[in-house]
């Protein structure tokens, strides 16, 4: 009896956590990447790497239009595409390619957002081309100390804390 009243809360906790996740709308807007362990950020050769998104209309469904903007030998370069939300709360994504990249799609999700938005923890799922890993997203380029603190609690309560390096922004 015990377990079933667990699981029951844990079940209504989660449903509560999930319900707080802001609607598509709040998260428009430019994020950078200020810590990652996925290869296309580390290998150096791209640098200050950064997602915009906006709320647009895609086939009669509304999503976030993607657009991962990063530099290459001192160009601007960007990879766009569409997240669908796969979820109620929004908080897991189908993300699709835009033009030829259309054939690719992989999945994501908000594994966390701060309660003020200026943060999140994303979880993007393995594809044939990328590896699984995770990235600590913000509104700035850099995260202040106190909020710095934050993150680092998170990352530890998701046990990754020491997969991700920081990632540097000009």
């Amino acid at each position: 009896m015990k377990q079933i009243l667990l699981l029951v809360l844990f079940i209504t906790i989660s449903q509560l956590l999930m319900s707080q996740i802001a609607p598509l709308n709040q998260l428009e807007g430019k994020w950078f990447v200020n810590r990652s362990n996925f290869p296309m950020w580390l290998k150096g050769n791209k640098t200050n790497p950064s997602f915009n998104y906006s709320v647009t209309t895609r086939k009669g469904e509304t999503v976030l239009l993607d657009e991962v903007l990063y530099t290459k030998k001192s160009k601007i370069k960007s990879i766009v595409g569409y997240d669908k939300p796969s979820n109620d709360s929004n908080t897991s994504f189908i993300w699709r390619g835009k033009g030829i990249l259309g054939l690719l799609k992989s999945n994501w999700s908000i594994l966390f957002l701060s309660t003020d938005q200026n943060w999140m923890i994303i979880h993007f799922k393995k594809t044939l081309f990328t590896p699984e890993g995770y990235d600590v997203i913000s509104r700035s380029k850099t995260i202040d100390s106190e909020v710095q603190k934050e993150v680092f609690k998170k990352l530890k309560e998701f046990g990754i804390e020491e997969k991700l390096s920081v990632i540097h922004h000009d």
